[in-house]
C-alpha cells in the first residue's frame, strides 16, 4: 500500500479548507475549533487520503483518540496508513 507522508497529509487538509474558503494555519498547534475544522470535513480529508493510496483506513485501531490540533490530525492519519 502506498501511504502519504506528513507534508502530503497536510497538503490535502488545505484543499479541504480552501474550498470553504479557509485557509489552513502554518502552525500545526492551532486548534481545529479555532480554524472551523468540524468533523465532516475530517472525513473529506480521510476520503482524499483514502482515494490517493487507493486503499480504505482502519479507524478502529485508531481508538477514541482527542483530536483538538491540525499536528493531532495529520499524527493520527499518518499512524493510520502505517498500521
Amino acid at each position: 500500500m502506498e501511504t502519504l507522508d506528513r507534508p502530503a497529509v497536510r497538503k490535502l487538509m488545505g484543499e479541504v479548507l480552501a474550498v470553504q474558503g479557509k485557509t489552513l494555519p502554518a502552525d500545526d498547534t492551532a486548534k481545529l475549533a479555532d480554524i472551523g475544522f468540524r468533523s465532516l470535513d475530517f472525513s473529506e480529508l480521510a476520503l482524499r487520503v483514502e482515494d490517493e493510496i487507493g486503499d480504505e483506513l482502519n479507524f478502529e485501531a485508531a481508538g477514541l483518540r482527542s483530536i483538538e490540533t491540525i499536528a493531532d490530525v495529520l499524527d493520527l492519519l499518518v499512524e493510520i496508513q502505517e498500521q
